[in-house]
């Protein structure tokens, strides 16, 4: 049975939720922290292939999309990247650094939410797991919360429930609903991180292409927006780390343009194996540079799948541009059931950027997914978790 009443309540046991925790418990606070799944942490745990891309050292709060983008700027310059690696440290976690700044466990994800859970003990925090909200209510000293372990009075509350994504894993619209409930708005969500699908042509010209990847590509969407990682096509569509990133940016009816061969001027080394290699096909020499079955097919896409002595120059700049200028339109994404996070959320101008309290309903507060702040992909979305939890932690 949880006790009747404590200084903090905060409903969400993932990245966030336990940063604040053990932040407020840290600084004496008398905390429960309220999940409604049966394990906390499970997003930490199944993260970045079961290691955990744990931060990013180059973030920066251009990393972060937000219809208020000031918003994350106090926050993030406040719990940085070093403060969660000297955590991660203390508990002598090794780490590794991949490429872009992405920071992953040696060994296990487990270890990082191990680690949360011990300091969330040793601050005395009271976890209680499987546990759901039945009604929350303002009241004279704060807010009554109604669970299935019973009833709470605090005089914080703290929403820190995540987004949408991986419904399996139990995600829900509850933080949005309790914002909604104390007169917040709500950006409008869409799955992010997320692969994007192919339907008609587009879907059969790629489907067999399934398992090819290619690294780098450059992707870019309609507003500008470039991405350079690497890509792999899937039996649906399109995905890997450039197509993620893309689709945070991607939306409903707009093409994306892919560059294949961003390090090659295709057009010159396609001219020096006209006259090289005269008698070859175009796949052949395409395939060069590009995995054989995406190379046949780019040059049956053309229509010049000849000998390259055939090819004059127009055919060599429109070849060019169909690998180097690729329009290709999805028809949508592969949804929450496997979007890394979502985009959209409680909309931030209605809370403080130090404190994330609610400007209207004092007490209120909000951190992490749950926020209209998105990363990133590359341990972007877990520095805004340490960040914003650790900035709740020390107000509430």
């Amino acid at each position: 049975m949880i006790v009747a009443t404590r200084d903090v309540l905060i409903l969400g046991a993932g990245a966030a939720g336990l940063m604040a925790a053990l932040t407020a418990g840290q600084r004496g606070k008398r905390v429960v922290l309220i999940e409604h799944t049966d394990k906390p942490g499970e997003k930490i745990r199944i993260s970045g292939g079961g290691r955990c891309n744990f931060t990013n050292s180059r973030t920066t709060p251009a990393n972060y999309l937000s219809h208020n983008p000031h918003f994350c700027k106090s926050a993030l310059g406040r719990y940085t990247p070093q403060d969660i690696i000297a955590l991660v440290n203390r508990y002598h976690i090794s780490w590794h650094e991949k490429t872009l700044g992405q920071l992953f466990c040696d060994g296990s994800a487990v270890q990082i939410v191990n680690m949360l859970l011990a300091e969330c003990q040793a601050a005395g925090v009271q976890l209680a797991t499987g546990c759901s909200v039945t009604a929350v209510e303002k009241a004279e000293s704060g807010f009554r919360v109604s669970t299935l372990a019973g009833p709470l009075e605090t005089s914080a509350l703290v929403i820190a429930s995540g987004g949408l994504s991986i419904p399996k894993m139990g995600a829900t619209s509850f933080g949005y609903e309790l914002a909604r409930q104390f007169g917040h708005s709500i950006i409008p969500t869409r799955a992010a991180l997320v692969p994007l699908t192919f339907t008609g042509r587009t879907l059969e010209e790629t489907a067999d292409l399934a398992g090819v990847a290619l690294d780098p590509v450059e992707v870019k969407s309609e507003d500008g927006t470039c991405f350079r990682e690497a890509l792999l096509f899937t039996h649906r569509g399109l995905s890997g780390p450039a197509i993620l990133q893309i689709s945070s940016y991607w939306r409903e009816g707009q093409a994306i343009t892919l560059n294949l061969l961003p390090d090659l001027d295709l057009l010159a080394a396609l001219k020096q194996a006209r006259q090289n290699d005269a008698k070859k096909q175009l796949r052949t020499v395409l395939a060069q540079w590009l995995p054989e079955r995406l190379a046949e097919r780019l040059a049956l896409k053309s229509g010049y799948d000849g000998r390259m002595a055939d090819l004059n120059d127009d055919k060599l700049k429109t070849i060019t541009r169909q690998i180097c200028a690729w329009d290709v339109l999805p028809a949508g994404s592969e949804g929450y059931r496997t979007a890394e996070v979502t985009l959209g959320g409680i909309d931030t101008t209605g809370f403080s950027s130090k404190t994330l309290m609610s400007n209207t309903v004092p007490g209120l507060y909000a951190a992490g997914e749950v926020l209209d702040v998105t990363g990133h992909l590359g341990g972007y979305n877990f520095q805004w978790a340490w960040a914003s939890g650790w900035a709740v932690g020390q107000a509430v």
